[in-house]
């Protein structure tokens, strides 16, 4: 069975086009794969500056996966900051890599770009993703289109890495999620927390219907496309084309249609997240923190024999 690697930073509530994009394909895909899902805690750490919001993410991020429908029997779910191997390693690597190669990243070039100061931990977080993926020998790494430099990053410090000490890590493929067009918010813009536009994956049913009711349409419009293109997740072309040719022009019919449909997806993840408790959140994590460091003190052992430290 080949091994698959992902993970999801612990950077607050998730909201639906999360759980389309990211979320619902890698529950799915860990099924078919010996995998590993790591709680990026430390990545984390280049942006938010909240110990206790963090602690609480940590738990959410492991709620948010069992409810959707994570195996931890099956598949390993840890928190990075539970296998130490994961920030030396990165050390080894950013001592392979140059400073004009790091320059090259997206999301350093981003934050430039937009005149907001890049800390040292943004500048070096590529090394430390190579290390969470190469670490473990993974075979498979599930991304987005936009996400294919994290992948070349990794086969780069593997490259470097082989060339310089001999064959050690294997360099992993990606595996390119079907892309889900950009889920609209409630206000027309991309779905997005920084834009506070979101239906949380797992609001109640009140707070849906108070958030679905006041998505933006066209008053010209035949139909609301805003209202369309959320209800695309849930219902096939076909059935959409029935529903919202019957009810042209009825907003709030079809306003309440997209309500009866997220809950529907919504109810029994959120009543399996409920009976969650922390303790149970914190006992899956740190097995999965065992389990993972087994198979990290491994491959850091060869690590440190090759480069040289061990003696």
């Amino acid at each position: 069975m080949q091994r698959l690697f992902t993970g999801l930073q612990p950077s607050g509530a998730l909201h639906i086009g999360n759980y389309f994009g990211a979320l619902k394909p890698a529950v799915e895909m860990c099924r078919e794969y010996d995998g590993l899902v790591m709680i990026a805690d430390y990545h984390a750490l280049t942006s938010l500056k909240n110990p206790d919001a963090l602690r609480r993410n940590i738990l959410g991020v492991v709620k948010d996966y069992m409810a959707a429908g994570l195996d931890p029997a099956h598949t390993i779910l840890f928190k990075q900051s539970d296998v130490p191997e994961h920030t030396e390693l990165a050390w080894i690597f950013q001592c392979l890599v140059t400073v004009p190669f790091l320059e090259l990243s997206h999301a350093y070039k981003d934050k430039v770009a937009k005149g907001l100061e890049a800390n040292a931990g943004l500048f070096a977080y590529p090394m430390l993703m190579a290390a969470d993926i190469l670490l473990y020998d993974t075979d498979v790494v599930p991304v987005g289109e936009d996400q294919r430099q994290h992948l070349e990053y990794a086969r780069e410090a593997a490259a470097k890495f082989n060339n310089a000490f001999g064959e050690t890590f294997k360099e992993p493929k990606e595996k390119i999620l079907k892309s889900i067009a950009v889920v609209p918010g409630i206000d027309g813009k991309k779905m997005s927390k920084s834009y506070g536009n979101t239906i949380p994956l797992f609001a109640t049913k009140d707070e849906i219907a108070k958030l679905v009711m006041s998505i933006i349409t066209d008053s010209k419009a035949e139909s609301p496309v805003n209202v369309y293109s959320i209800h695309a997740l849930f219902r096939t072309r076909e059935e959409l084309s029935t529903l919202y040719t019957e009810n042209k022009g009825k907003y709030k019919v079809l306003k309440e249609a997209l309500i009866d449909d997220i809950e529907a997806l919504i109810a029994p993840m959120r009543a399996k997240r409920d009976a969650i408790s922390d303790e149970d959140a914190k006992r899956i994590i740190k097995e999965g923190g065992e389990k993972a460091r087994e198979r990290a003190s491994k491959k850091i052992a060869d690590v440190r024999t090759k480069v040289g430290v061990s003696v």
